[in-house]
Order: structure tokens, then sequence, then C-alpha cells
């Protein structure tokens, strides 16, 4: 983003009575506030999804009889590692990452879980079919809550 775009943005910022802007420029995103009279500028690079290794590894257990999620199920129950907002699909409006039914090797990415303005990719520990999934997209996901049944 261009910087004289960004000073302008702040002179009509301080010009007005709003205490903050955010603007989106393809991948770019720049956030002006303003906090106590002093206008801070926070200019974040675009988000890439981190490597595999960075991200937490999902928990993977068997489906137990008299759990009510999942009863009546068979397969393994992939878990989330993390508190955060559950998606499908690498960016709005493309194809998910996984669908129930589709074959997945280890290592394959299931989906994303944004926690802190992070997105971590959540990877399959074990190849076999996507039996369930559990989670709708968008939807917020506690830390090892089901996500996925694979088979």
């Amino acid at each position: 983003m261009d910087i004289r775009k960004v000073k302008k943005l702040i002179e009509l910022l301080e010009q007005s009575n709003v205490a903050e802007i955010e603007i989106h420029e393809g991948e770019e995103s720049v956030r002006i506030s303003r906090h106590g009279g002093a206008t801070s500028l926070f200019m974040p690079q675009a988000m890439t999804l981190p490597a595999a290794a960075a991200a937490p590894a999902a928990a993977v257990t068997p489906v137990k009889p008299g759990d009510e999620v999942l009863d009546g199920l068979a397969g393994e129950v992939v878990r989330s590692p993390m508190v955060g907002t559950f998606y499908r699909a690498p960016a709005p409006g493309s194809g998910p990452f996984v669908e129930e039914g589709q074959k997945v090797k280890s290592g394959d990415t299931l989906c994303i879980i944004e926690a802190m303005k992070i997105l971590n990719q959540i990877e399959s520990e074990k190849a076999g079919t996507v039996r369930r999934i559990l989670v709708e997209n968008g939807q917020p996901v506690e830390y090892n809550q089901p996500l996925f049944i694979i088979e």
C-alpha cells in the first residue's frame, strides 16, 4: 500500500470523530486507530499459512462408546489442538480442503483454525477416509473438540 494513501488516511482520521479505520487492499491491510489523542499505525504483512511444523498437532483418538456427539460412529476422532475459528477452505469462495467420503493421507491438510489472527493448518495424522465433518465452516471451536472422524 502506498505511503501517501496511509498519510491521507491518517489526516482524514484526525479531522473526523472516527476512532479507528481499517482498509484491505488485496492481501495488504492497514489499521489506523486513535488512542488517547495519539494516532497509531498497524500494518501487518500479508497473512501466510505457517509451516506444518509450527502448527500444533491435532489429537487423534478412537471413538469411545458413550460420547454423545460421536455415538454410533466408527473410526478415529481428529480433535482441535486449540481454541479458535474453524475454516474448511483456504480462502472464502474456494473449495474445502476435504469432503466427507474423501480419502486422505497422513500430512494432508484437513482444515484451518484461526487463533489470534494466525492461521493454523490442521493436518491428518493418519491415512484413511473422512467419514464425518463435525464442525460447520466459520464456527468457533474449543480445545479438544472433535472436528473429523477418519476411518
